[in-house]
């Protein structure tokens, strides 16, 4: 699948307000959202969670095979795509539960990242001003 950096971007965004959302216990509570909570944040414990998860994601959606994606929709995969994308980059010496589990996590989290994925855009529709 070929993602924008854009795309990208939000998607490994999106996958890192998630988790945020399960550490932090004002959010888990109700008393802030995951946006609240992720702005709170300094920009370096940011780059941090991104960092973490962006070896975790970013390899998979890349890895992921091409779809076409209408405009006005976001891409979807099968759970069983997303798994195979991990599957292929796993150590081949991780065997057993330790891997059914790293694999099933890391589904879900790709899975979280594809649903923060903004819609396609026409290219066709966007307008370029004259004077460019």
């Amino acid at each position: 699948m070929r993602f924008t950096e854009r795309e990208l971007t939000v998607a490994l965004e999106g996958a890192a307000k998630a988790v945020l959302a399960t550490q932090d216990k004002t959010v888990r509570k109700g008393r802030r959202t995951p946006d609240e909570a992720w702005q709170a944040l300094t920009r370096y414990q940011r780059f941090q969670l991104l960092d973490g998860l962006g070896d975790q994601v970013l390899p998979v959606l890349v890895s992921l095979p091409d779809v076409e994606v209408a405009v006005g929709t976001r891409p979807t995969f099968t759970d069983q795509q997303v798994a195979a994308a991990i599957e292929e980059r796993l150590d081949p010496g991780l065997k057993g539960i330790r891997r059914s589990v790293l694999v099933k996590a890391r589904t879900a989290l790709v899975q979280v990242a594809l649903a923060a994925v903004p819609p396609r855009q026409d290219p066709d529709a966007l307008i370029v001003p004259d004077h460019l």
